[in-house]
């Protein structure tokens, strides 16, 4: 499913948000969502969570992050903004503070190549953006930096950003980080995970057709 055949963004920002606090990847207002609506963008609003949003409430910007009518966007609407203007063919933006991947942020360290799945991002890691403090422009230029290339990054002491060409797709990108970062924090626990060689890496990535290019395609099922 692209972007385009969604006929009402706005619901589909509000299911997505309720599946991620299904998921226990957001808590309270905790996280938050964007999408493309034509030349503007669409945004969950400050305080937002599944329980007290409706379609109305989502916020309306122009792309350079200028609100449209009413309502007060998300603190990280700056963060939204920025990946939407630096990476043209993405079309929505998750952020979430999902418990492994918050936990592998405080480490500040990338998450490696310790699964062949890592390359379904784009490359053979999953990058962690410089820490910045939550809703400035310092933190969403960090993000574009850790995203180049990739679909998803870390936020040191934070939490994650995953992106997609739809709604779907980055929702999807954002549960197998998570489920990815689960895993290698259980792998570290038992000893020292056994780590891919960039070689192989580029094999799975050629499977995936989206290796060292950023490509964002929908979600692959191949395991």
């Amino acid at each position: 499913m692209s972007f385009e055949d969604v006929k009402n963004p706005r619901d589909e920002i509000l299911s997505v948000l309720a599946r991620l606090e299904a998921k226990n990847f957001n808590h309270g207002s905790s996280g938050n969502i964007s999408c493309r609506d034509g030349a503007n963008i669409l945004i969950t609003p400050t305080g937002a969570n599944a329980a007290n949003m409706t379609a109305e409430r989502v916020v309306a910007l122009t792309a350079d992050g200028a609100v449209i009518g009413a309502g007060i966007p998300s603190s990280e609407f700056h963060m939204h903004v920025a990946i939407l203007r630096a990476f043209p063919t993405a079309h929505a933006v998750v952020h979430t503070h999902a418990d492994a991947c918050v936990a592998l942020s405080c480490l500040r360290k990338p998450l490696p190549a310790f699964h062949y799945q890592v390359a379904a991002f784009g490359g053979d890691d999953v990058r962690c953006a410089h820490y910045a403090t939550f809703g400035t422009p310092e933190l969403a230029d960090a993000a574009v930096v850790a995203l180049k290339d990739r679909t998803v990054c870390l936020l040191a002491n934070h939490g994650m950003i995953a992106i997609g060409k739809s709604l779907e797709a980055a929702f999807n990108n954002a549960v197998k980080l998570e489920t990815l970062a689960r895993q290698y924090l259980l792998a570290m626990q038992a000893g020292t995970p056994v780590l891919l060689p960039s070689e192989e890496m580029a094999r799975v990535g050629a499977r995936y057709g989206n290796y060292g290019v950023g490509l964002l395609s929908d979600t692959d099922t191949r395991r």
